[in-house]
């Protein structure tokens, strides 16, 4: 039979939501400084007769691959600080 997780307490699901939470804002910040700056690159250093889709294709590519990243390694974080990931029968531990 599997273990309790952690994540089964009120308490101490909340803090992880809310650290996971504040760890998606800053990256919420730092994605869209990124994405302006990359944009502000690509303008400076681009040719003159690009469209207006290829910035909004740049921006929209770099943003969500961003977010994406920083979600599941904010998943990550939050499974294994919280210790749900000991939390699992492993079927192999005793090979």
């Amino acid at each position: 039979m599997a273990r309790k997780s952690p994540l089964d307490d009120p308490e101490q699901a909340a803090f992880a939501w809310a650290r996971f939470r504040r760890i998606m804002r800053f990256m919420l910040l730092l994605t869209v400084g990124v994405v302006a700056v990359s944009l502000a690159l690509l303008y400076k250093f681009g040719s003159a007769e690009v469209s207006i889709h290829y910035y909004i294709a740049a921006a929209l590519g770099i943003g969500f691959t961003m977010l994406m990243a920083s979600a599941l390694m904010g998943l990550v974080f939050l499974s294994s600080g919280t210790g749900h990931d000991e939390a699992i029968e492993d079927p192999l531990a005793d090979d």
